[in-house]
């Protein structure tokens, strides 16, 4: 019968496959027989993001974002984009975790490429950019400028910067008198070093020292604490140190003294004609005197000739020769002849300034 013809026909076929389907199967195999099917490479899931303010001179950090398949390691690499993050470019040795902003920066905005690896494989992915970096602050002061030294005329004060954030590239100095509570302070006109002597118009005043510390984004000024108050100077006319002195350097209330006069010879007599008078000038506590003008006359006058001002050395000592007179002896049982003797600066009047004057004598001997 046809109808019954056509059945077989079908089943055959349906047979026919059913075989060649299991000999694929037997060649092929099936899921979870056999070897494993491999493990994918890392697929990124979470950008990669930046920390910290960008600024120059500040540490930014990068985040590795998140991750499937297990990475086993991260590379970082930063670029340097337009201030809207495009055109980046790769910035040379920059592959860390953390960057710091630098000075050409500035302007523009920062990305990080954050690459993922496995053991089947690579993948990377770029953070958003940075907001635009700004230049560093302007130096912050953490502790205030120190100053070292004593406020007293004659001595010099030291400034201490005292200590910053925003790494200054440079200091400047202003000194100022202040009151005694160190207010109402007025600057000190042409003192910019970082040292500054005390001076007598400081007298009664404390002093402070302005310190400005600068970077690439402004300035900002920090002051000290007061000094003490200077204390007056009481004028003694003596010029600091010790030793010799200049005549032009002592100045009243400072007064001359005469000392350690001699005459040669040791004893004068009929026979003298001519005697030398020896004496040193000093001041200030005994140093000697250079440039001082000394002047004998023998008293009564006539006895001996008056010679021209002697000049000191800086010994402080002078010689005055003086000629016998027909006035010597100036009575028969004379023992001591009488010498005035003057010390003096040229500057000064006769018998004022500095001056000084002294009588003195020497044994006489008549027989």
């Amino acid at each position: 019968m046809p109808g019954i013809s056509f059945v077989k026909r079908r089943w055959a076929t349906a047979a026919a496959i059913a075989i060649a389907a299991i000999a694929v199967g037997s060649v092929v195999g099936v899921p979870g027989e056999g070897n494993a099917a491999a493990e994918a490479a890392p697929s990124n899931t979470g950008t990669p993001t930046i920390s910290g303010s960008p600024q120059s001179g500040v540490t930014l950090t990068a985040s590795d974002g998140t991750w499937t398949n297990t990475p086993t390691s991260f590379t970082y690499a930063w670029s340097k984009c337009d201030k809207n993050g495009n055109a980046c470019a790769a910035i040379a040795g920059a592959t860390q975790n953390t960057y710091k902003a630098q000075d050409s920066d500035v302007g523009g905005t920062l990305r990080v490429t954050v690459t993922a690896t496995n053991a089947d494989g690579s993948a990377s992915s770029t953070s958003v950019p940075t907001a635009v970096v700004s230049s560093a602050s302007s130096p912050a002061n953490t502790a205030p400028p120190t100053l070292s030294g004593t406020a007293a005329v004659g001595s010099t004060l030291t400034a201490a910067n005292g200590t910053w954030n925003g790494s200054p590239t440079g200091f400047a100095y202003a000194w100022a008198r202040c009151d005694a509570l160190g207010n109402a302070c007025s600057p000190v006109s042409g003192q910019t070093a970082q040292t500054y002597a005390v001076t007598a118009a400081d007298t009664g005043t404390t002093l402070r020292v302005i310190v400005t510390a600068t970077n690439s984004a402004g300035s900002t000024s920090a002051t000290s604490a007061q000094t003490a108050v200077v204390p007056t100077v009481v004028a003694t006319g003596c010029p600091s140190g010790t030793g010799v002195m200049q005549i032009a350097d002592v100045t009243p209330p400072a007064r001359l003294q005469i000392d350690q006069q001699t005459v040669t010879p040791g004893v004068v007599t009929p026979g003298t004609k001519t005697i030398q008078i020896h004496a040193r000038v000093t001041a200030c506590g005994g140093r000697p005197v250079q440039g001082a003008l000394l002047y004998a006359t023998a008293v009564p006058y006539n006895q001996y000739s008056i010679a021209p001002e002697g000049t000191t050395g800086a010994d402080g000592t002078a010689n005055l020769t003086m000629n016998q007179l027909r006035g010597f002896p100036a009575a028969r049982q004379q023992q001591l002849l009488v010498v005035f003797l003057r010390a003096r600066k040229s500057t000064d009047p006769l018998t004022g300034g500095i001056s000084t004057r002294l009588l003195v004598s020497f044994p006489v001997s008549l027989k």
